[in-house]
């Protein structure tokens, strides 16, 4: 199964999931949390250079840097822990670029939708 927690900063997303997390470990459910973006060594960079950089990134590169990411953590994280039936939780996925790239940045909807689809490779959340 794979939930997905958005919002607003400061929504408490991130407490929710620490509850649910908690919740299904006391329930004797292997569970993995994640962040987006981060979750493997490229996609923290990538982190990095979105959340702290000294350097003006346009637009378009701040919506592929994102979509990046997300394809390493689905790739390398989320599909192989979902075909070993693991809980995977996740602080933000496609949703949240739909709507900071896509209405907060004027990028089209579809458009959005489409790269997200190629970088998840069709994976969907169960649940958000």
């Amino acid at each position: 199964m794979f939930i997905t927690f958005e919002g607003i900063d400061g929504c408490g997303k991130s407490t929710q999931l620490e509850l649910v997390e908690k919740f299904l470990i006391d329930n004797g459910k292997e569970v993995l949390t994640l962040r987006e973006p981060g979750g493997t060594v490229l996609a923290e960079e990538i982190r990095e250079i979105l959340l702290h950089s000294h350097h003006t990134i346009s637009k378009e590169s701040e919506l592929f840097l994102f979509e990046a990411a997300r394809a390493d953590l689905v790739s390398k994280v989320i599909k192989p822990a979902l075909e070993q039936r693991i809980i995977v939780l996740c602080d933000r996925f496609y949703d949240s670029t739909t709507t900071y790239q896509g209405y907060g940045r004027g990028f089209d909807i579809q458009t959005i939708k489409i790269i997200n689809n190629l970088a998840t490779n069709g994976l969907k959340p169960d649940l958000t």
